[in-house]
């Protein structure tokens, strides 16, 4: 099933219809304006780090992820990390996640656009796609990586808007 911003209320939709695809090395921020979208948004304290990270709002996004002691926000943390890039950092995180939920669709999903990636979700194995993909911009790795790292954030996001309690 794609993806659909608007299944998360008129407030997502609006903050995901001005924020870019997240990019695979830590980016700059989006405006001011919409980061307090996103602070005054009503949704759990998971989905909004994803919401930050995604936004370009790196410090924000990792504040919120360490202060959430659960596997999901391990994995924003995680991701959080990898993006800066820290790949030992984020293995940490990785490695507290343990097995995530999401990860057999994110299997599925990733197998689509690179079959080398295997049928099981390692997210080890992606940080060093990803930084393989980061140092080689504009290569059809990287579009490859960027694309796996949105199908990752959906459904991290849509499992964080969906199970946790709001924030």
């Amino acid at each position: 099933m794609p993806f659909d911003a608007n299944a998360y209320g008129p407030d997502v939709a609006a903050i995901l219809s001005e924020s870019h695809r997240m990019p695979l090395v830590r980016g700059g921020p989006a405006s001011p304006a919409l980061r307090e979208q996103i602070r005054q948004a009503k949704l759990p304290e998971s989905a909004r780090a994803g919401l930050l990270l995604h936004a370009g709002f790196w410090d924000e996004a990792h504040e919120i992820a360490q202060a959430i002691e659960n596997p999901d926000g391990s994995y924003w943390h995680a991701i959080v990390h990898r993006q800066e890039p820290d790949a030992g950092n984020a293995g940490y995180w990785f490695r507290l996640v343990g097995s995530h939920p999401i990860f057999p669709a994110l299997a599925r999903g990733a197998a689509v656009i690179e079959p080398a990636l295997g049928d099981r979700w390692d997210p080890f194995r992606f940080v060093d796609y990803c930084e393989k993909g980061a140092q080689q911009p504009g290569s059809d790795l990287e579009r490859r990586a960027v694309e796996i790292q949105q199908i990752e954030w959906e459904l991290l996001f849509d499992y964080c808007f969906n199970s946790a309690t709001p924030g």
